[in-house]
């Protein structure tokens, strides 16, 4: 039997305690959709052991999810994420510039009005840098 490499991670996971956010790096295009499961539930795990409710997820390396994912993301693991986190959730998504672009001219695009009142709140972004401010500007004064 030939020797086999390790499949390499579809997502890396670091807190990073000077941002205050914990960052997810996705680092392919799952297979399958029930590949992603796992990786959601470390990232809700991890979450909730470091009580961190601010999120960089780096999309750049994958597709858009599929419409299942998004609703079950929408509908159900956030609002369950926020709950045993005891507070809203906040989610920068980080894509490649041509996918953010397609992203916010999709006719289904929400932007981040559309998260009011909801337990959770999301929004898209082309570039790190504005994903770590939008993040920073919903997190608590220091005192």
């Amino acid at each position: 039997m030939p020797d086999q490499l390790p499949t390499a991670p579809l997502l890396e996971l670091t807190l990073r305690p000077d941002l205050g956010i914990l960052l997810g790096r996705w680092y392919s295009q799952p297979n399958q959709a029930a590949e992603l499961l796992p990786c959601y539930q470390e990232l809700a795990d991890k979450a909730v052991a470091t009580n961190c409710r601010f999120w960089l997820q780096d999309l750049r390396r994958r597709a858009s999810t599929d419409q299942q994912t998004k609703r079950w993301l929408l509908d159900e693991y956030y609002p369950d994420v926020a709950r045993r986190l005891g507070q809203r959730l906040y989610v920068a998504y980080l894509f490649s510039p041509a996918l953010h672009r397609q992203i916010v001219e999709a006719p289904d695009y929400a932007p981040p009005e559309a998260y009011t009142g909801l337990p959770y709140a999301l929004d898209f972004f082309g570039e790190e840098g504005a994903a770590i401010q939008w993040l920073q500007a919903h997190q608590p004064s220091l005192p």
